[in-house]
């Protein structure tokens, strides 16, 4: 019985309680005690049971902040160790404004440095901001899929090779399979140069159904060559492909699910519709998936819709309201860290724990929503 209907019960006891006389005049309230405290002990606990959260302990949890760079990319993962990796940077320009909201999450987190810099591709939304961010706080180790493919990324390729070259920081090119060096965390890499993982993880290999009439076309831009990355801490699979589109997806899950099922996915390139198709989402079907869109970049409706239907999905959170998608298709205000309006700069946080369960706190309304470890 919930709190609530205990709660009438003892009302509606209340009230059928009786007035009898004494033999002086006198009237007493006669009550059926021991049903009084029947009552009173279960509402108790009944309360405290619908109350109670999975806790969250600091020193045990793996943290990862949904910094908003406006549409473009710059995740930070801090292990209970304190070791770092921010996946890209977010844009170039506007006076620092990304370079700085980067810091603050690294010194919320209480990291004085990043370890490592995973750079997913070499779009400006994702490695535009590294020169800034470099001058800002000390960097180890930049990792990224080698070289430059797209002619219209060379100059921010370009710049990001100045420092590369000026002899400060380490560079590891990483390939299907590789594991990234964090301590703290498994980080197993899934794609990357225009290469996913030939075999299936352990656990994967399933025939994968949403693969029917599925035919997405060719992409010749950095996008297909996105550096993804699964990362396992304890019993918890996190899945970021940075802007992986869908005909290399289609490589990862099919006719075969090559990854297996997933509890928090960081939606591909923002939440646009060049990626996140069903046979994705639906395959990996995660628990949880968060989108880093902007509110005009990302976010689009077809996308969202096939998040919320996956098998399994028990909340999609949003950096942004996209407006391109509307009430219809958002998640609920209370799940999105920035609603309409000016720039607010409002970013997501993780607080993972071994067992599976974790925590997603929003910045803007200042509350966190708590998920528990699978059964």
């Amino acid at each position: 019985m919930s709190a609530e209907l205990l709660s009438r019960a003892l009302v509606a006891k209340l009230r059928r309680s009786t007035l009898r006389p004494y033999e002086d005049g006198r009237r007493r309230l006669e009550t059926d005690t021991r049903a009084l405290l029947c009552l009173l002990t279960c509402l108790f606990v009944s309360a405290a049971a619908t109350t109670a959260v999975p806790s969250v302990d600091p020193g045990k949890s793996l943290r990862v902040y949904f910094v908003d760079v406006e549409g473009g990319q710059a995740t930070l993962f801090v292990t209970p160790e304190g070791n770092s990796l921010l996946i890209d940077t977010g844009w170039p320009g506007n006076n620092g404004r990304d370079a700085d909201r980067i810091v603050a999450a690294a010194h919320d987190a209480g990291i004085q440095k990043i370890d490592y810099v995973l750079i997913t591709h070499y779009h400006d939304d994702h490695v535009g901001g590294a020169p800034q961010l470099a001058a800002k706080i000390p960097i180890g180790t930049f990792i990224d899929h080698s070289e430059n493919r797209e002619p219209g990324a060379q100059k921010l390729y370009d710049a990001y090779k100045v420092l590369l070259d000026s002899g400060k920081y380490k560079r590891l090119v990483a390939k299907p399979g590789d594991l990234l060096p964090i301590k703290g965390m498994r980080a197993e890499v899934i794609s990357s140069d225009g290469a996913v993982i030939s075999t299936p993880l352990p656990g994967a290999g399933q025939p994968n159904p949403t693969c029917n009439d599925f035919n997405p076309p060719d992409d010749k831009t950095e996008n297909p060559r996105s550096l993804g990355t699964l990362f396992t801490f304890g019993k918890l699979r996190i899945l970021d492909l940075g802007d992986l589109t869908a005909n290399k997806e289609k490589e990862l899950m099919c006719p075969i699910n090559r990854i297996g099922k997933i509890d928090i996915f960081i939606a591909s390139h923002h939440g646009f519709n060049q990626s996140d198709s069903a046979a994705l989402v639906h395959g990996i079907a995660p628990r949880v998936a968060i989108v880093d869109n902007g509110e005009k970049k990302g976010g689009s409706p077809s996308v969202l819709d096939i998040i919320k239907s996956s098998p399994g999905i028990v909340g999609m959170w949003q950096l942004h309201y996209s407006q391109e998608a509307g009430d219809a298709h958002n998640a609920p205000a209370g799940f999105i860290a920035n609603l309409q309006g000016p720039d607010a700069g409002n970013y997501l946080k993780v607080m993972a724990q071994p067992d599976g369960s974790f925590a997603v706190f929003n910045s803007r309304t200042k509350e966190t929503k708590t998920y528990s470890a699978p059964q």
